[in-house]
């Protein structure tokens, strides 16, 4: 039987690196490999992954921020046989470079384009480009209800309507609102500019990234807040999407084959994980109305009221080697204490270390753990300056003192992330060490 190397000075533990279904990771829980979709799947197929997760994992199954399944808890033994096994559920796995679409792409009756036809294209083109580097995305988002805008892409491509009909508009780096225009072209000047800048970040190596490439380019207007994918969606007269997920993106699979079953047993044809760690089941209004309210029973995110939604926890300790924290545990803990923080207009960013993986763009709050206790940043990411530092025995005392400061403070109209910005650094820290001895 073939087995992979647990080596670890052969296996890359950056966060730069990029773990698939052939390639898995080493992680702390054992190895994690990634199945990334690129079309609906059957609610069957999934609970059969659940399975696989169960007999070649530890039962747990995280849905990515970016809609990818992974599969934790595989050893050097099981990996190889869990890699068969899924190939041969036959799914639409996605193979060589990644290129997004919304979850809603082509059945979204609101988008202004379609963008699956150019993101095949991409695809297709960029087979054969070397050199890219591991975690290189192109975003193809054609609007609608559920945007991509939130992303992080090293090129996006954005539909716009204009007189002169649909132009897409060409990013680098960042996302919708941080990412820089190159250009606004016709739909086939798209995938010609768009594999031709891959070309150029294949020749300069699998360090380049789209950003590299943004030098002295405009940053465009932002957009508004990227909507949320929980909730229930109306595509078209007879079609509805119910957005489902797991608190903090991880299930036990028992739990998902649960929710599976219910689906079937609703009549439900189709479903695709989406990004911010969701699932989106698509079928009619009465169905869906009846699975959120089992989900939601049982323990899933199914509004965006949900404070749960509004916070980005990494896997923490112990499953991460990395992680100096529980990450979940905190996670639960602060959605429980501080909801009316949580009030959606950012992403409380927990991490069990500075490469800050959950969230890798700045937050107006981060929680980081060290092996000293909890860092707290502000309008940054995890590795920049915290503000105040705690120990972990005290994080959520501290992070009730903040949100009692923003609640009340919160001038008319101002939401959690323009409040927190407004009170900087200096006010949160005297926040944090009020009461402490």
């Amino acid at each position: 039987m073939t087995t992979l190397s647990l080596d670890r000075n052969t296996l890359d533990m950056r966060r730069g690196a990029c773990p698939a279904l052939s390639a898995p990771m080493q992680t702390g829980d054992g190895l994690l490999a990634r199945v990334a979709l690129i079309d609906v799947i059957t609610p069957a197929q999934l609970a059969e992954l659940c399975r696989l997760t169960q007999r070649h994992g530890n039962g747990i199954l995280d849905i990515s921020a970016r809609g990818n399944l992974q599969i934790r808890g595989l050893s050097e033994t099981s990996a190889p046989v869990l890699d068969a096994d899924v190939r041969a559920l036959n799914l639409p796995l996605r193979e060589g470079l990644a290129v997004e679409t919304p979850p809603l792409a082509g059945m979204d009756d609101t988008e202004i384009a379609d963008p699956r036809p150019i993101a095949e294209a991409i695809r297709q083109g960029a087979r054969d480009i070397p050199g890219l580097a591991p975690k290189m995305s192109v975003v193809v988002d054609g609007g609608g209800q559920l945007r991509l805008s939130g992303l992080l892409a090293d090129i996006r491509l954005a539909a716009v309507s204009s007189d002169e009909g649909i132009r897409w508009t060409l990013l680098l780096g960042g996302t919708e609102t941080t990412g820089s225009v190159f250009n606004v072209l016709r739909e086939t000047e798209a995938v010609s500019a768009t594999l031709a800048l891959l070309r150029k970040l294949g020749e300069k190596g699998p360090r380049a990234r789209g950003r590299d490439l943004a030098a002295g380019l405009p940053v465009p207007d932002a957009p508004g807040r990227p909507a949320s994918p929980f909730g229930i969606f109306r595509l078209s007269d007879d079609l509805f999407a119910a957005g489902i997920g797991p608190a903090f993106g991880q299930a036990n699979a028992e739990n998902l084959i649960a929710l599976c079953d219910e689906a079937e047993r609703l009549g439900i044809q189709s479903l695709k994980p989406a990004f911010g760690h969701s699932l989106l089941f698509f079928t009619t209004q009465t169905a869906c109305e009846t699975l959120i309210a089992f989900a939601g029973s049982n323990g899933f995110i199914v509004s965006p009221s949900d404070p749960r939604s509004a916070i980005a926890a990494c896997t923490g300790s112990p499953a991460c080697n990395s992680a100096a924290i529980a990450t979940h545990e905190l996670a639960a803990k602060a959605a429980q204490d501080c909801g009316d923080l949580l009030d959606g207009s950012f992403k409380l960013h927990v991490t069990g270390c500075p490469k800050g993986c959950a969230h890798p763009e700045p937050s107006a709050l981060a929680l980081c753990g060290t092996t000293a206790g909890i860092s707290l940043i502000t309008q940054g990411k995890a590795a920049d300056e915290p503000f105040a530092s705690v120990a972990f025995a005290d994080t959520n005392n501290s992070l009730r003192r903040i949100a009692d400061l923003v609640r009340n403070e919160r001038q008319a109209g101002e939401n959690s992330a323009a409040c927190l910005a407004r009170l900087g650094p200096r006010r949160l820290a005297a926040a944090v060490m009020s009461g402490r001895p």
